[in-house]
């Protein structure tokens, strides 16, 4: 029973399938901001999002080994020694057949965005990774794609654009803090993180300014669209806010804690996902 648990805590940990759950729901909401779809779609569309997510995440694992393993990224199953190279191989190209089976199922044009992303997402693991900045950008898409997949499946609005941007600003105030904590590894890829490139203590600031903007932007879907916000908005929001502001504050003061708080940045984004679905209705 314990090697049946240890066993699925190793998949869930290479598929990171809180992240996909989590663009599952973005998806969602990207729909039901822009009018809703039916049934069928709407579980269409958070399938998409989940075997892309695992397929991608699967891969980035089975590139980044020798990386991981510089890291000491014992919180990667591969570098434990938990799941085999070839199995990951094998999981990653069982789920993206799968999400683009699922996105045809939607639409032509659903199937044309997500093969593009897929584009970007080998672009990057070939080249945009060791660009930096450009690399970073990259991966905070990722994070805004999934409300602006939902859409493009339903009606593209101004509250998907704006709820697109603060999660392009959040991921990107992540992804730059990575790079601090992944200093040694990106070495080996010759990876120009802004950390590598000016220093943790600019790479500090600039993930923290990027979170504050995030949080400054946070107060605008509800003068743009009043109708959909309320407390069940505003109360979400304003934790996903502080606690954003907080790791903006405490990063440069204190740049070895990088792992807890991304954390607390993917729970704050968490509860932005919970207040955004939650005004949407």
């Amino acid at each position: 029973m314990r090697s049946l648990k240890r066993s699925l805590k190793a998949y869930w940990e290479l598929l990171r399938l809180e992240h996909g759950i989590m663009y599952g729901i973005g998806v969602l909401i990207g729909i039901f901001l822009g009018g809703g779809a039916s049934l069928e779609i709407i579980v269409l569309s958070f399938l998409t999002a989940l075997f892309l997510e695992a397929s991608a995440f699967a891969m980035n694992d089975y590139l980044d080994y020798e990386v991981d393993v510089a890291n000491k990224r014992l919180d990667r199953p591969l570098v434990r020694g938990d799941i085999s190279r070839k199995t990951v191989l094998s999981l990653s190209a069982i789920f993206f057949p799968l999400g683009l089976i699922t996105a045809f199922l939607i639409s032509v044009e659903a199937l044309i965005f997500v093969l593009v992303v897929t584009a970007l997402a080998f672009l990057y693991n070939a080249k945009l990774k060791e660009l930096g900045l450009i690399g970073n950008a990259y991966v905070a898409f990722t994070m805004a794609a999934p409300f602006i997949f939902g859409g493009i499946i339903a009606e593209f609005s101004y509250s998907v654009l704006l709820l697109s941007l603060i999660a392009f600003l959040t991921g990107l105030g992540r992804e730059i803090m990575k790079g601090i904590e992944d200093v040694e590894g990106d070495a080996l890829r010759n990876v120009r993180s802004i950390a590598r490139v000016y220093g943790i203590d600019t790479a500090s600031r600039a993930s923290s300014l990027f979170f504050l903007l995030a949080v400054f932007l946070s107060f605008f879907p509800p003068v743009l669209v009043p109708e959909y916000y309320d407390l069940k908005y505003a109360i979400p929001v304003a934790i996903t806010d502080i606690m954003l502001i907080s790791v903006a504050v405490r990063l440069p003061r204190n740049k070895n804690q990088i792992s807890k708080y991304r954390k607390e940045t993917l729970i704050a984004a968490l509860f932005g996902l919970i207040g955004f679905l939650a005004g949407a209705f």
